[in-house]
């Protein structure tokens, strides 16, 4: 089996929660300590094997390029300066064997349709989706462990993890019978059901292996909610010819579409970071001591 080398990003959000940060700078680029969320999803694309890295992007996002790009006059002014480790950090923000292609989703119709919109770049082959609002630290990528799922079951793979109950209006859920502890085959998938109608509480987070054929679908569906094009529905539908599977993967997550999520991040992150970690962790205990303070 061909190994999964492509992976999408879609990033034209408009990222409303975290107005007026995002109000000209793309929530992607918002970082945890020293490093955009963006930068943690590609970390993870490529060390899980990924090498052909496409962005779907919308307007105001050219940041993300940018980062992503070569920094003729950063790179000779540190090197003048002889901050020879931050030119370190800059250059190798990817390695060089990997590729950036960036494709514009034109108008806001759904995390369904960023999907589809990477449909030119796509040969008929699996690929990886990662949804930057979820940072995950794992000892191994998920992306990588998602990927040994797909060649094991050679089906769709999504990332699940138990949620509460009364959360499940925020998920994609699905119902599923058990394979082994961490993987089982999904036999139905709803969007964001109300608690009382979901089905489990085994809830979808932004981690994908997706068969090819999942663009047909995408491109067959009706709309759904908000005039919308829905991954969920596209799924649901290609359930019908291909299975899928479930996976638990193993790692921490961190919902950084949330504020709440976003700071949880940015403290646990901060008190493990090599250059201020130990002076962080001294703060947040004497914080605690002294909260007055």
């Amino acid at each position: 089996m061909k190994p999964i080398t492509k992976a999408v990003f879609p990033v034209a959000g408009l990222g409303t929660r975290f107005l007026p940060a995002t109000k000209a700078s793309p929530k992607e680029m918002m970082p945890v300590v020293d490093k955009p969320l963006i930068q943690f999803a590609v970390e993870e694309a490529v060390a899980s094997g990924i090498t052909d890295l496409i962005f779907i992007t919308g307007r105001s996002k050219r940041a993300i390029e940018d980062h992503f790009d070569k920094a003729y006059e950063l790179e000779n002014e540190l090197a003048l300066r002889q901050k020879t480790e931050l030119l370190d950090i800059v250059r190798n923000i990817l390695p060089k064997h990997v590729n950036c292609i960036y494709i514009r989703q034109t108008e806001a119709l759904g995390l369904g349709h960023a999907v589809l919109c990477a449909k030119p770049v796509m040969a008929n082959e699996a690929f990886a989706v990662l949804l930057a609002d979820d940072l995950i630290v794992s000892k191994v990528p998920v992306i990588e462990q998602m990927c040994s799922a797909y060649a094991e079951h050679q089906a769709s793979v999504l990332g699940v993890q138990e949620v509460a109950r009364e959360d499940t209006s925020s998920y994609g859920i699905v119902a599923t019978t058990p394979i082994n502890a961490i993987t089982e085959r999904i036999t139905a998938i709803v969007e964001k059901p109300k608690p009382a109608l979901a089905p489990s509480t085994l809830a979808v987070v932004g981690r994908y292996i997706l068969s090819p054929r999942i663009f047909h679908h995408l491109e067959t569906i009706q709309p759904g909610a908000g005039g919308e094009i829905q991954l969920t529905d596209a799924i649901s539908a290609l359930l019908k010819e291909e299975p899928a599977i479930a996976y638990r993967y193993e790692g921490k997550r961190y919902d950084c579409g949330s504020k709440f999520g976003f700071l949880q991040a940015t403290v646990e992150i901060g008190r493990s970071h090599p250059e201020v970690g130990q002076d962080f962790e001294r703060y947040l205990k004497n914080l605690i001591k002294n909260p007055a303070q």
